[in-house]
């Protein structure tokens, strides 16, 4: 049996306008790669937020690696291994891709954040040439790049990923995808939050659907693709 990485139970979180994830439970084993689906507005990126610390439960609880991480701040998930790449890139534009990269290894103290910075070169061979270069003059697909690789920098046991096709060339996204199949490979889990079913549930190993903050449904990535309701709803057939 594999490890359970993470584990959620009940998980209740929201804003001021009320709750958003209501109960929610998952499994992670490790050495996955996991999709959450869903439409937008499902709480998917919610989610995400709860399991990094920047959102605060209300209710239930949080297992990583087998430590109890349910309300922790952001520093303590990131030191428990968990990096979250959020949506829409959020890099430091007027910072160089070398810097934006440094900054993923900021609670680190050892003195090998150099190979790291080799590493994510070596996933996207795109940026071996612009590490000098301004974040914000880059491409959405180069600064997208930069956003998993600062997420790699922390050296994660799992790595959450929201939205990465977003706003991206059918060619780019293929890439990038492709990637953090490669990296899941390399022996980080990979969480991959998508509003592209196709997209998440090819490169996925199993998946779990969110409608209205809730768990609609999990299985196999086949599975999942072949049942009727996530065809009817989210593939169109």
């Amino acid at each position: 049996m594999a490890e359970v990485l993470l584990e959620v139970r009940g998980l209740t979180a929201g804003y001021g306008a009320g709750p958003v994830l209501h109960g929610v439970d998952l499994d992670f084993q490790a050495g996955e790669l996991l999709a959450l689906i869903g439409a937008n507005g499902a709480g998917k990126s919610t989610l995400l937020g709860v399991l990094s610390g920047l959102v605060p439960p209300t209710s239930g609880s949080i297992l990583f690696a087998g430590r109890n991480l349910t309300g922790a701040r952001p520093e303590r998930v990131v030191r428990a291994g968990i990096a979250h790449v959020p949506q829409g890139r959020r890099l430091f534009a007027t910072m160089t891709v070398r810097q934006n990269l440094v900054l993923g290894a900021y609670l680190r103290r050892d003195r090998e954040v150099q190979s790291d910075i080799d590493r994510v070169v070596g996933y996207f061979p795109a940026l071996g040439d612009k590490l000098q270069r301004v974040a914000g003059t880059l491409s959405g697909g180069e600064q997208q790049m930069v956003a998993i690789g600062r997420g790699l920098m922390g050296r994660p046991r799992l790595l959450m990923i929201d939205e990465p096709s977003l706003g991206l060339a059918p060619k780019v996204v293929e890439t990038v995808i492709e990637v953090c199949q490669s990296i899941n490979r390399d022996g980080v889990s990979v969480l991959l939050v998508e509003q592209d079913v196709v997209v998440a549930l090819e490169a996925a190993d199993r998946g779990y659907v969110l409608e209205n903050g809730r768990i609609a449904l999990s299985g196999s990535a086949r599975e999942l693709q072949d049942d009727p309701a996530v065809r009817k709803a989210y593939l169109g057939v």
